[in-house]
């Protein structure tokens, strides 16, 4: 399959927010990401539902929700009922991960479960087979325009490796750093939704950005 890419709302403009959102629906943009941080199971904090509400007032695409806070379980619903397409929990918040899973798809959402730089892609295999994606975070989840871990490249092919035995319609998707300086690498390590915050939305022209992005071949 192409890849898709998923410009992250993190980077945008806040004051400016219905701007950039339209702009992503115009742009060649697949995805808009957007990254709830709880100041508990990551040292920041960003947005919620209402935040999520507006954006869906004007988003013409699929919202990926991520979900970076302990206890995801109590606001699943929420998110779903504010907009979610997929939901993406940690496996590091999760002790019943498959029951959460099942919990995101009997909401109608895409199920993904993503993994800290420490933990090991192997943990992922008795879940993978259940799951639509899972999200490789390249950097420490908490904060964004953080240098890339070059030790990514070697997970997602780890996890390509499993959802080839397990679920080859997995998506794979990775988080953190990604610019058009890494895109074909990550690419053909097995990665096939690039989420593009600080590199999209620092750009002079965020829509060429996208383009660039979009147009990557390896």
């Amino acid at each position: 399959m192409n890849h898709l890419i998923a410009p992250s709302i993190l980077a945008a403009d806040f004051a400016n927010l219905q701007r950039d959102v339209e702009m992503m629906n115009n742009s060649t943009a697949d995805w808009m990401h957007f990254d709830v941080m709880d100041g508990m199971f990551v040292p920041n904090i960003s947005f919620g539902f209402p935040v999520l509400k507006a954006v869906k007032q004007y988003a013409t695409k699929p919202i990926d929700v991520h979900l970076m806070i302990v206890d995801p379980d109590r606001y699943l619903k929420a998110f779903a009922d504010g907009g979610a397409y997929s939901i993406t929990v940690h496996y590091e918040a999760c002790p019943h991960l498959h029951r959460t899973v099942q919990a995101i798809k009997e909401l109608g959402c895409k199920a993904a479960v993503a993994i800290n730089p420490h933990t090991p892609a192997l943990l992922l295999k008795d879940i993978i087979a259940d799951l639509d994606m899972v999200l490789v975070m390249s950097v420490n989840p908490g904060f964004g325009a953080q240098k890339f871990i070059p030790h990514s490249y070697t997970k997602i092919a780890e996890v390509r490796a499993l959802a080839n035995e397990f679920n080859p319609n997995l998506l794979i998707e990775v988080d953190g750093g990604v610019d058009i300086g890494n895109a074909a690498k990550l690419i053909a390590a097995g990665a096939n939704v690039l989420v593009a915050g600080n590199s999209v939305f620092s750009a002079q022209n965020p829509t060429e950005t996208i383009a660039a992005l979009k147009n990557v071949t390896i």
